[in-house]
């Protein structure tokens, strides 16, 4: 077994960079010397801690210039779209808004006779396994309100995106973060597992695949660590007779095919009420024809590479089995020329005549693939839409916000959008049902999720 790791470009198959991988010896010293860290750091006034958190996402977004073609020669995403530090911006600066308030002690009684409270504490070293789909995004979900609530972080990257890691690590530590206080080690399976085993961390958070998430609900059992799981999806859309047709076309397609469909929340099947399927099927079609597939670092691509071609395979393989079984494609392959069909570049691909047991409309694709199919009524929407082992989120399209909200009761996922789809707000909190994953990200859950309560009953007067 090789000590070193390796990057491959999905741009051309180069190598973009190779790391060593850390030792589980020092991997265990780092894990120490962070536990050591994190009782100042906790110490220190909150105020203190969300002012140093902010000027490591400024030092972080001050490196964005390097970070866009960084990510299209790493898991090629078109520089065109800019990066992730919006989003970024955007997450830190309301977690951090909301701590005083979040992590402030609930008072039940505060008088002469009793005080009683219950306060937030941090678990101490949270271990965060981000995954490669967006590396920044999906770190900072948990990285900023764990170091503002006081705990120490290990970050865990996925082997395509360690530069990310390096990148998140460095912005704090030249803004003043304690050393060793945020570390993120080049860590494999075997050695995050045994670290785990080890009851090393106060809680991990992971966002990856539904195996990885049994892997580490595996690792943890009998340790009584808390684990906070974002996994798979099948993220579903459904159009209403009344909706805005232009707007749902727009809004799906683009939720579908960004980022070659590689987005934890992207839309993989939609349903369609009957009187509008065709005129949606005739509009996404045209829509998805327009993209441009090719190297990301050329400004007029506006679909990029698959991370990897294994991922690319996948999408193939589910897309010929769902052909094969009956269903019909839309999207002539030759107006994607960058598609050779065996490599990274994928054509993206519009499915009718699909059917709910194929792999396509079931599994995970994570591609730039969609599965349409009409319905007759809400009834049959709804009854497919939970026909899912999947849960995370459902994009709603129609006019009539009390009809969204008497579907949105009965639908199980852990979001429901209505006009909108793939987004994320840091108000509300990022959660999953089924094999989508369990507990919660942003939000005050978020801040829950990453401490852990202690109660407080003092009597002063005896007698």
């Amino acid at each position: 077994m090789t000590n070193l790791v390796e990057c491959r470009s999905p741009i051309d198959g180069s190598i973009c960079f190779t790391r060593p991988l850390t030792p589980l010896g020092a991997a265990a010293d780092l894990v120490a010397a962070a536990r050591t860290a994190q009782r100042d750091w906790a110490a220190r006034p909150l105020a203190d801690r969300v002012a140093l958190v902010e000027d490591g996402i400024r030092r972080l977004g001050a490196m964005n210039a390097e970070i866009v073609p960084e990510l299209a020669w790493t898991i090629g995403r078109p520089v065109r779209y800019g990066g992730e530090f919006g989003g970024v911006a955007e997450r830190a600066t309301y977690m951090a808004g909301i701590a005083e308030t979040a992590l402030a002690p609930i008072v039940i009684e505060a008088s002469d006779a009793f005080e009683r409270r219950i306060t937030r504490e941090p678990h101490g070293v949270v271990l965060v396994i981000a995954p490669w789909n967006y590396p920044y995004l999906t770190a900072i979900n948990s990285v900023v309100p764990a170091l503002i609530a006081g705990n120490a972080v290990v970050l865990k990257h996925a082997r395509q995106t360690l530069l990310a890691g390096e990148r998140i690590a460095r912005a704090f530590a030249e803004a003043g973060l304690p050393d060793g206080l945020l570390v993120s080690p080049v860590l494999d399976h075997d050695t995050t597992a045994a670290l785990i085993r080890r009851r090393s961390f106060g809680f991990i958070n992971f966002t990856g695949s539904v195996a990885g998430g049994r892997t580490i609900e595996q690792a943890a059992a009998g340790t009584f660590t808390g684990v906070g799981l974002e996994l798979g999806g099948k993220d579903p859309g459904y159009v209403m007779d009344d909706a805005d047709l232009d707007a749902a076309v727009a809004g799906l397609v683009d939720a579908a095919i960004y980022n070659s469909g590689q987005c934890c929340c992207g839309i993989e099947r939609i349903y369609v009420a009957a009187p509008l399927f065709d005129a949606f099927v005739e509009r996404a079609a045209a829509l998805i024809a327009a993209y441009r597939l090719g190297n990301p670092l050329d400004p007029g691509t506006t679909l990029g590479p698959m991370a990897e071609r294994r991922f690319a395979a996948e999408v193939r393989a589910q897309v010929a089995e769902a052909v094969a079984a009956g269903a019909r494609p839309l999207i002539d392959r030759a107006g994607f020329p960058a598609d050779d069909g065996d490599g990274a570049y994928v054509a993206p691909q519009l499915l009718v005549d699909v059917t709910d047991d194929m792999r396509v409309m079931r599994d995970e694709t994570f591609g730039p693939v969609i599965g349409v199919a009409p319905v007759a009524d809400d009834e049959e929407a709804v009854a497919r839409i939970n026909d899912s082992d999947f849960g995370l989120t459902v994009s709603l399209w129609g006019r009539d916000p009390a009809r969204a909200v008497a579907l949105g009761a009965r639908l199980e996922t852990g979001t429901v959008y209505l006009n909108r789809a793939d987004y994320l707000d840091p108000a509300l909190c990022w959660t999953g049902r089924k094999d989508a994953g369990r507990g919660g990200a942003l939000s005050v859950i978020g801040y829950h999720s990453l401490t852990r309560p202690k109660s407080w009953h003092f009597r002063k007067q005896l007698g």
